[in-house]
């Protein structure tokens, strides 16, 4: 069989021609388009990476927002607890304290409102006691009574001290005025006449004696010469007696913790 190369020439000829034509107008724009709708879909799927990275991303932040959220909430409801507590406690103690401040007040407002009426009980008590004692002695004094007044004050100028005596002298000697002698009631002639032979043997024989009557006086005699005064009588005794007991009341308690004894003695 021969062979017509001039045919197979042909038919080669031909098929490269249609290769390349196929190769430039038909698999080049269709490689053309599976390279590009290549590039499409991996630039779909870079973006779709990204937005799944960006959404992790968006959700890890929003869980590590949240717990620090959670976190915070915590710290924030403890320390309000604890700040709460703690005013809570300070409040109470305050209210304490007021408390306890009002009750000292109101205790030593009782002690001193207690105080005060004992001391007004003692004082009424004691204004009264001395008012009957004055009133009894007044009205029991008879003239056997001031006789003996007289006679211990007469006794009492004999033995008279040294320096009460001197002063007396001196008194009588700078001021020559007559020597005052009250009684509570007038004196017998015998009685006055022995308490001038007593005034002259203490002071002299020229002393000058004036008497004089004052009721105020119960059983006594005073003698008095310019700024200087002797004395002798109840009367006395019951002002240095009420004078006595009414310092005694005067005195504050060193203690508010006294013994019940030691406030009842």
């Amino acid at each position: 069989m021969l062979i017509d190369w001039f045919t197979v020439l042909a038919q080669a000829l031909n098929f490269l021609i249609l290769v390349w034509l196929m190769k430039r107008f038909l698999y080049k724009p269709v490689l053309n388009a599976i390279d590009t709708r290549e590039k499409r879909i991996a630039a779909e799927l870079f973006n779709a990476d990204q937005k799944k990275n960006d959404a992790q991303k968006m959700s890890d932040d929003f869980n590590r927002k949240t717990n620090e959220f959670d976190d915070q909430r915590a710290t924030l409801f403890k320390k309000t607890a604890d700040e709460a507590q703690t005013e809570c406690g300070h409040l109470l103690n305050e209210a304490k304290k007021s408390a306890d401040a009002l009750t000292l007040k109101r205790m030593e407002s009782l002690e001193n409102e207690e105080k005060t009426l004992k001391q007004a009980i003692s004082r009424r008590t004691q204004a009264e006691v001395f008012s009957i004692v004055r009133k009894t002695l007044t009205d029991l004094g008879s003239a056997s009574l001031e006789d003996q007044v007289i006679q211990v004050f007469n006794k009492k100028l004999h033995n008279l001290g040294v320096e009460e005596k001197g002063k007396l002298v001196s008194s009588l000697k700078a001021n020559p005025s007559p020597v005052i002698v009250r009684t509570s009631t007038s004196l017998s002639p015998a009685l006055r006449t022995s308490t001038e032979t007593a005034i002259k043997d203490a002071f002299g024989a020229n002393t000058q004696i004036q008497f004089e009557a004052s009721p105020h006086l119960i059983s006594g005699i005073e003698l008095t010469t310019n700024e200087q005064k002797l004395s002798w009588s109840i009367e006395s005794y019951l002002r240095s007696l009420e004078k006595s007991v009414d310092e005694l009341l005067r005195v504050e308690p060193k203690s508010q913790n006294a013994k019940p004894e030691a406030k009842t003695q």
